[in-house]
């Protein structure tokens, strides 16, 4: 289930510069409870478990129903990458105590979004604030943002053209604190 949670959270891991979506956080989580469930599964092949394995604290069709769950919530979150062409941006500079800003930007049927995540000192990023675009303009591709870091925080600045104008969604001040 923690799987299923990591991607649908909005949340984002940021490790050696490099960003690691929800959807990846999941499917390292999916992998490793796999691991385990077939280590627990091999070490208790013995008869005298029998009595055990009947009375277990989670049912098996619990476990498959987690698992089939957090599979499909990762295709989702691979999919909408692909679909709108995702590209992930960690803006400099970094801010105070290591705060950093990444953002996601995508294009479907000539609508530009994209989504503000604010990423403290551990590496773990959360979503803060969103924007779309006419006619799929992306503004962190055209480099047309700024980010400004002062005593309260971090101030991002998002611009369109005179033709593609950046409706922005609550995009509030950057603060890791």
């Amino acid at each position: 289930m923690l799987a299923v949670v990591a991607s649908w959270s909005g949340l984002l891991l940021v490790v050696a510069g490099q960003v690691v979506p929800g959807w990846g956080m999941s499917c390292v989580l999916l992998c490793i409870s796999l691991v385990l469930m077939r280590v627990r599964t091999t070490a208790h092949r013995s008869e005298a478990d029998e009595a055990v394995r009947k009375h277990r604290v989670v049912p098996r069709w619990l476990l498959v129903l987690s698992t089939a769950a957090a599979a499909l919530s990762i295709v989702f979150g691979v999919g909408g990458d692909l679909v709108g062409g995702a590209e992930y941006y960690v803006l400099e500079p970094e801010g105070p105590g290591g705060c950093r800003v990444v953002v996601r930007e995508t294009s479907v049927l000539v609508i530009g979004n994209g989504d503000v995540y604010e990423v403290g000192a551990s590496g773990l990023g959360r979503q803060i604030g969103s924007w779309t675009a006419d006619d799929g303009y992306r503004p962190f591709r055209s480099d047309t943002y700024r980010l400004d870091w002062g005593r309260g925080g971090g101030i991002l600045t998002i611009s369109g053209t005179g033709t593609d104008p950046v409706l922005r969604s609550g995009i509030p001040a950057i603060d890791c604190d």
